[in-house]
């Protein structure tokens, strides 16, 4: 997928990720899992961990705080309802992408231009937080077997 330049085009892209990975993660489920590797479900609740503790997170700093500072952060798979099956947990991504889209969506031009430093990503803007969204998006639709 080509990374989307626009502001449409990065909700655009975000927003198709939910049905993306449930398609993927369905197909992978019937495969084998590698040793040591995350099985579909954990890489889905990565993925909900990811949405909430990075995303989300980032985007309520923006909102709330003048220049914030972040560091790398890579969340494991979320352990939250540790009995939810896949189909559960997939829907727990699409609804908070639902409500990241949403809080960017009633965003104007000036939240949209907020921006933060991230240690290894320098200036990030809503644009550039969203970016490295999808980028991290893409890289596991990747681990799933999606080109």
């Amino acid at each position: 997928m080509q990374e989307p330049s626009s502001r449409g085009g990065l909700l655009a892209s975000l927003a198709a990720v939910p049905d993306r990975v449930a398609a993927a993660a369905r197909a992978a489920a019937v495969r084998p899992v590698a040793p040591g590797a995350w099985t579909i479900e954990q890489v889905v609740r990565h993925l909900v961990a990811v949405e909430t503790d990075v995303h989300q997170a980032r985007l309520r700093d923006l909102a709330t705080i003048d220049e914030p500072r972040w560091t790398w952060t890579e969340p494991g798979p979320w352990s939250g309802e540790p009995d939810m099956d896949l189909e559960g947990v997939l829907l727990r991504f699409a609804h908070l992408r639902a409500a990241t889209l949403a809080t960017v969506a009633a965003l104007d031009d000036v939240g949209w231009a907020r921006s933060g430093h991230h240690a290894t990503f320098g200036a990030l803007d809503v644009a550039g937080v969203l970016r490295n969204a999808v980028d991290h998006d893409e890289e596991h639709l990747r681990g799933l077997g999606v080109d």
